[in-house]
């Protein structure tokens, strides 16, 4: 299904880029339109899967979670990345996990409590059938962190 944004769509996937738990009659409220509409308007952009629910941001460091790394994983086989993508995410440090072209098959995000945490961590990964090595990149500062920025670039 091909779903067209207008104008009015926009606008509420701004709302609830800012505020996911914002309710749609305090959207309707700001926008001037009807509760009824900003419903319709959020079902049809989940029913053509702009919309894929709603998520939490949390914040690990009060969490006592300090320690983030990128980690670099090299395969023994391309072939069994799918595999061991499904043995990265039992290990719930992995927070993300992407197949990328270049130097490594598989690139990582982890989150661990300290370095002797993420070492545990990388260990966990380097034990997985068909790894054949890791390549770890501590993060010294969080920049940037927005999966919804580019919906604020978009114009319609």
């Amino acid at each position: 299904m091909n779903y067209q944004l207008d104008e009015i769509d926009k606008k509420i996937l701004d709302f609830l880029v800012e505020n996911t738990r914002m309710p749609f009659t305090e959207i309707a409220k700001q926008m001037d339109v009807s509760a009824g509409t900003i419903h319709v308007r959020v079902k049809k952009m989940e029913d053509a899967g702009i919309i894929l629910g709603s998520s939490l941001s949390i914040d690990y460091g009060k969490l006592d979670y300090h320690f983030t790394a990128f980690i670099g994983i090299l395969l023994t086989k391309s072939n069994r990345t799918q595999e061991v993508l499904k043995e990265l995410s039992v290990i719930p440090n992995v927070i993300e996990a992407s197949v990328i072209s270049g130097k490594y098959n598989i690139f990582c995000k982890v989150r661990a409590k300290n370095t002797d945490d993420a070492k545990r961590i990388i260990y966990q990964i380097d034990d997985i059938q068909d790894v054949m090595r890791t390549e770890s990149m501590i993060s010294m500062e969080e920049f940037l962190s927005d999966k919804n920025r580019l919906i604020n670039a978009i114009s319609i």
